[in-house]
């Protein structure tokens, strides 16, 4: 059985590049990765709860909770417009986008089907 957290902040913190997310606290980390657990199990509908947690996955989490991380201490900080008198700017935003994070490639082969109204319907080639 995989017991949760999958990842611990110290993890995230090795792993990251990201100065923001390396000088995080390991209470905020933890919900970062208590998101991309949640984040991965309601993708895959899998809590993956027997047997060993896949590599994959794993790799997956990090990921996401280093993203969570990042979008979290921008969004803190970041100043999306302002003005002064006759002055104003705005910032652009540099918020990493979970979908261009290709986690398809890590998670599809763990993806259990989901069935409607309590039916699975599988079919074949005769």
């Amino acid at each position: 059985m995989a017991d949760r957290p999958w990842v611990t902040p110290e993890e995230v913190k090795e792993y990251s590049e990201i100065p923001a997310v390396q000088q995080r606290s390991d209470a905020r980390l933890t919900v970062d990765i208590a998101r991309a657990e949640q984040y991965v199990i309601t993708y895959t509908h899998n809590s993956f709860s027997e047997g060993e947690l896949p590599q994959a996955v794993k790799t997956a989490v990090l990921i996401l909770a280093e993203a969570y991380g990042h979008n979290s201490v921008i969004a803190a900080r970041e100043v999306k417009s302002e003005t002064f008198d006759d002055y104003s700017y705005t910032a652009e935003t540099s918020q990493i986008s979970i979908e261009a994070l290709d986690l398809a490639a890590l998670l599809d082969d763990y993806v259990k089907a989901e069935p409607r109204n309590g039916v699975t319907l599988r079919m074949r080639k005769l």
